[in-house]
Order: structure tokens, then sequence, then C-alpha cells
């Protein structure tokens, strides 16, 4: 079999992926690259979701990419418009050539001997092993299973006689046309599935087990628009992403130091849409916002849904399945002939994939974060892990940035391999949570699982973007925490 080599191989083509073959096209012009891609198509997510109504509930002004201007009049955009946007990006730039569809990556080796990578992966098409090697892994596949997402232990499931779905294997010909439908769950994915579905269903009924805080946003941005009427479409991204950067961490900031404030703020909101009777009911959230998500909804769409009578809020707790719906704790019933578990992902670490350095197992939740992209004691490899509070794209860019500093340094120091090491005065750091103050049910039940973050710098994941340019793009690479060396093996050739 033979065996390609790469200055870097990338892992997955989506948003994370495409974003860093432009960087490192861009800027280590010199390096090559190829991306490996499990699926036959780009766009991650945004190829992978296909139930009515997907969409971003970030603005696409700060979820594009910092180098593509984001142009349309819709600011909150559908998935087809988000992933028209990525196959421009690709065509412009030249990176499907760089693309190896249908290749998924199933684990990796270190040798610092020869410092590379082995990457093994297999064609989905026909199983077939194919090997790569490397001098830097670059991961960015994201952080949920693309096998499928989570679904709890529902008792009496099996006695239901409808369709059970889960949004992430949602099937092309599911017909809920006049269908009584219920939506189990009170995140994004719910709250963009109601107002989609409700034109054509003969009810549908969102039922929660709690309130989750909901703020309804226009879903074009007027003052992007305007500015494009007037000014080059980069001058005018540039600006919007700017002050849409700065009034995210303002409204974040908010939720942290004045919560009750943000509570009032976002309850006036629904009081005014919906009444104060459904808002007590439904949309008064017990925990402060943002310690979980906030859901965003399109000009109110939701609001609209449930005004029209189509659709229905319900917070319960389910009992058991029933042969015709669910039972609820109350002793209520909801009778279905389609159920919808929009109960969540099933997050991951690192793709799902098996890692080893010099022949040792690597257990990244006994690593430490390292500057929330790369991993104490696992050499040459960085992960994109975007934002809980923000727009995933604004970290990945910064990611990628870092990134190719890093390989520029590499190149102008003459070394071979580089690893975050723990400092002596690191050694008694307390072990954190790699996210903190966010209480997500999905995040909760991963965070066992992934690396940890210290204390102090460079051991810590902020979340915060003006921390993470600083720390990415203007602190210097050679921090004296991360070593780098050269390899015997390539020193004596």
């Amino acid at each position: 079999m033979a065996v390609e080599h790469f200055d870097v191989v990338i892992v997955g083509a989506g948003i994370s992926g495409i974003g860093a073959a432009y960087h490192l096209k861009q800027l280590c012009a010199d390096r090559s690259f190829v991306i490996l891609e499990g699926r036959d198509d780009i766009g991650g997510t945004w190829d992978l979701f296909r139930y009515p109504g997907v969409r971003s509930d970030s603005d696409m002004h700060t979820l594009g990419f910092s180098f593509k201007p984001w142009t349309h009049e819709k600011a909150i955009a559908d998935g087809a418009s988000i992933l028209a946007y990525l196959r421009e990006t690709v065509a412009e730039n030249d990176l499907e050539r760089h693309i190896r569809f249908g290749h998924h990556a199933d684990s990796a080796s270190w040798s610092s001997g020869e410092a590379r990578w082995t990457v093994r992966s297999h064609r989905t098409a026909s199983g077939a092993p194919v090997e790569f090697t490397c001098s830097f892994l670059y991961m960015c596949s994201g952080y949920y299973s693309y096998r499928g997402g989570y679904t709890p232990e529902f008792a009496g499931i099996e006695r239901y006689t409808g369709q059970v779905v889960h949004p992430q294997q949602w099937p092309h010909d599911l017909d809920y046309r006049d269908k009584r439908v219920v939506v189990i769950g009170s995140g994004a994915t719910a709250m963009t599935l109601v107002p989609a579905m409700a034109p054509d269903v003969e009810r549908i009924t969102m039922l929660q087990r709690s309130p989750t805080w909901v703020v309804a946003l226009p879903d074009r941005d007027a003052i992007a628009n305007g500015l494009q009427r007037i000014l080059p479409n980069r001058v005018a991204y540039r600006i919007t992403r700017r002050k849409n950067i700065v009034l995210g961490q303002y409204f974040y900031r908010l939720t942290r130091s004045k919560p009750d404030k943000a509570r009032r703020q976002l309850s006036k909101m629904t009081r005014k849409a919906l009444g104060d009777e459904l808002t007590d009911a439904h949309f008064t959230p017990t925990y402060n916002p943002w310690d979980q998500r906030l859901c965003v909804i399109p000009n109110g769409d939701l609001y609209d849904a449930i005004r029209s009578g189509k659709a229905h809020v319900v917070t319960d707790r389910i009992a058991t399945f029933t042969k015709s719906g669910v039972a609820l704790q109350s002793g209520a019933q909801l009778d279905a002939d389609i159920i919808i578990t929009a109960t969540g992902l099933q997050l991951v670490t690192l793709g799902e994939m098996e890692f080893d350095v010099d022949g040792h197992v690597v257990d990244f939740a006994q690593t430490i974060s390292y500057k929330g992209l790369c991993y104490s004691d696992v050499p040459n490899l960085a992960s994109s892990f975007g934002y809980i509070n923000a727009s995933w794209t604004l970290r990945s860019d910064l990611v990628a940035t870092f990134v190719c500093r890093l390989l520029h340094h590499m190149r102008q120091t003459g070394a071979h391999q580089c690893t975050p090491r723990l400092r002596p005065s690191d050694a008694d750091m307390p072990r954190r949570p790699l996210i903190e103050d966010f209480s997500s049910g999905y995040m909760q039940r991963m965070m066992p699982m992934l690396p940890k973050q210290g204390d102090r710098q460079p051991w810590i994941s902020p979340q915060r973007y003006s921390t993470d340019k600083d720390a990415l793009v203007k602190a210097p690479i050679d921090d004296g925490v991360m070593q780098f060396t050269r390899a015997s093996a390539l020193t004596r050739s």
C-alpha cells in the first residue's frame, strides 16, 4: 500500500477545515496539505443536517469567514445558503483538488524519531485502508458524532406505533402533512423545526422538560445591508463583523455581570409577543441567560407559529411512551403520528479517532489544553474548537492563523517537533473543566472525556474572542511552554 506524505493533514472539510485550508494556502504557500473527508461532499454540519428549516442561529457576518464577505441580504441564513457560501469559498480558492472525499480518518500514530504522524483511514465506499503521513496533524472534525445524535432512554418506546425521527437522521421522504407531531426538546433544533413544520401539520407540540431562554431577532441586518449599498463589500463586511463581535461580547458580559437585568430584558421581549401566561409557563428558565446557549428565533417565527394555533408548547416530563404517543408525569397524554427527538448531539473528542504517541495511547481527558487548541505532551497536533457563546468561525479563524504562525516558526528555527509541556511551576495547577459556566446537558455529558484546562496562561480556554486574539495572533510563539526540538533521524539525514 502506497503511503502519501504531506506537510499537513487536515481532518474534516466542514467550515473549520475549509478555513484551515484557505489559511494554509495563503500564509504557508510552500506547505503541501490534504483534507480527509469521510463524507462525499463538503460542508460538515451544513451538508449533514437536512431537517425542515435548518439554519444557523449565529449571524453570518461572524459565522462567515474573516476573508470572505457574506453579501446576502439575510444575516440569519438557512442551511442551503450557508452550504452555497462554503462551495463558493472552495471554488474561488481552488481547494477541492486538496480534498479526498470518502476517506474516513480512524487513527493516528506519532513517531518522535521521524517527527511525523501516520494517519490510518479507510475508504467509506469499499472499506479499503489508506494511510497518509504528515509532519503536522490539524483536526477540524467538529465536536459531535456523525454516526448519530443523542437520544435518551425512553420508557416504553417500543410500544409506540408511530414514527420516531432524530433530526440528525432526517428521512428525505418523511410525510408530515396534516399529521400530529410532537417535538421533544427545547434547543435550537426544536425551535427551528416547530415554525418550519407548523404550516403543513395538523398540530405540532414542542415538549420540553424545562424552558430555554429565547431571543427574537430580525433575520436581516439593516446596518449591514445599508453599508453594502454605499461601501465596497469587504469594507462593509469588516465593519459589520466588528460591530457584531462587540455587541455579542457586550451582551455576554452583561449576562455574566448582571444576570437579573439580562433576564428582565429577554423576558420583556417574550411577554410582548406571547403575553404573561405563556411566558411564565414556558419561556422563563430557572438558569441565567448563557448558562446554556441562547436560542435565536428569526423574526419571532416561533411566536408566530404559537399565535397561529398550529404550534403549542408543553412543559412536562415524559413518564412513558404509549401506543399512540407519550404519557406525561402530570397525567396528560400527547398523541402523535410522528415524534421527533430533538434531544441533542452526541459529543466526541477529536473526531472519534484513536491516537498514540510513540506507542503510548493518548487519553485526552488526562491532557491539559494549551490555548484551547493543542494538548500537553501531544506533538505537532492542533484542533479547531469554536465558541459556545459566539459564532464558531470566529475562533476557527484565529486557530488557523496560530497554526500558520507555528509552522513558520518551526521552519525558521529548523524545529521538527513542537510539544506543549507543563512547566515545573504548573505541576500543582488545578485541573478545571474545559468549558465552565455552561450547564447544557450535551456539554455536561461530554465534559469528563474532554481535555482539562488550568488556571493560568497558556493553559486556559477562555471562550472570549478578545482574549483569544491576543493569545493566538499577537503573543510570541516561543513562550517557554511550547517546546521546539529536532528529530534525531532527520538531523542525521
